[in-house]
């Protein structure tokens, strides 16, 4: 899909028209975020193009670039990376190498593959997080279910989360070794990676922090009756200001132009950073907090150029 006004592919806008922002936003498919991300551009004046990651063809040599049947994307003032689709594992590495290429060749990412990589795998985020200093959970990560049941005996009580997802998605609270056998046998079938976290005492409440442009644009406390409090898992949201202290805690663990981050209030009053995601959804937050964040990203990407 293209937007209206759009340039075509293979141009860019004219030195009269540098001012504006043509945009290219790489999506898995069309939705609630695309839509909001048009809407943004449009009101300022912008242009842009939705292009599907399976729709990427790259060439080395003749005509060498990235480019799609809606746009050139070395001729882009940016592409905003947005959820990368599932796939084999050949499919993956291409679309993150398709990144990395147009990084090197003086294009715009946002966020650049580098940070995508380091938030998307729940493994390297939490090894970041303790490498910066950062509160996180006590976690292991192994690949045998032998392993996995010694990490079990050693943390007791633990949430064990799947390397990569979101939206609370195949998490399991296990506090039982009869039940730590069942689903780490399941996880030895799917040939799996164990990745248990210490589960933490709290009071069915986290926050999410949604930090552009190392500052953060606005924050949600999220409640629910159970451990998980995921909107998208029945949890509730409701808009919070932030300390200085937990806003501090959020912009650090932030290695990437936009993320939400994660923070987990313990009942003994510490406070955890949970997860860093890269490429974050906003519409629960926008709903309980009014902010526009399609827009803040439109012109973080205007403002602050490379």
């Amino acid at each position: 899909m293209t937007f209206r006004n759009s340039p075509p592919a293979g141009s860019r806008p004219s030195s009269a028209s540098r001012s504006s922002l043509h945009l290219v936003v790489l999506a898995a498919r069309e939705g609630w975020h695309t839509r909001e991300l048009t809407r943004a551009l449009e009101a300022r004046g912008h242009t842009g193009a939705i292009v599907p990651y399976e729709g990427l063809v790259a060439s080395i040599g003749r005509r060498s670039g990235l480019r799609s049947r809606a746009a050139d994307l070395d001729r882009a003032d940016a592409v905003l990376a947005r959820i990368i689709p599932s796939g084999s594992l050949e499919q993956i590495i291409y679309r993150v190498d398709a990144l990395h290429r147009l990084e090197d060749r003086g294009v715009r990412v946002m966020n650049s593959p580098r940070a995508i990589e380091r938030t998307v795998d729940k493994f390297w985020t939490s090894a970041l997080l303790e490498q910066c200093g950062l509160p996180t959970p006590d976690t292991i990560v192994c690949e045998t279910a032998e392993e996995a049941v010694a990490a079990f005996r050693e943390l007791g009580d633990v949430i064990v989360k799947p390397l990569f997802g979101s939206m609370g998605l195949g998490m399991v609270r296990v506090s039982d070794e009869e039940m730590a056998f069942r689903v780490f046998k399941t996880i030895e079938q799917i040939r799996g990676v164990y990745y248990l976290q210490r589960a933490i005492e709290h009071e069915g409440r986290d926050i999410r922090a949604f930090v552009v442009g190392g500052r953060v644009l606005a924050a949600i406390e999220r409640r629910s009756d159970g451990w998980r409090t995921n909107l998208s898992r029945g949890g509730t949201a409701r808009p919070i200001e932030l300390s200085e202290a937990w806003a501090g805690l959020a912009v650090r663990a932030v290695g990437a132009e936009y993320a939400g981050v994660d923070l987990l209030p313990a009942r003994d009053g510490a406070v955890y950073v949970l997860e860093v995601n890269g490429i974050p959804g906003w519409k629960g937050l926008q709903e309980a907090t009014g902010v526009d964040v399609a827009g803040a990203i439109v012109d973080h990407l205007v403002h602050r150029p490379r």
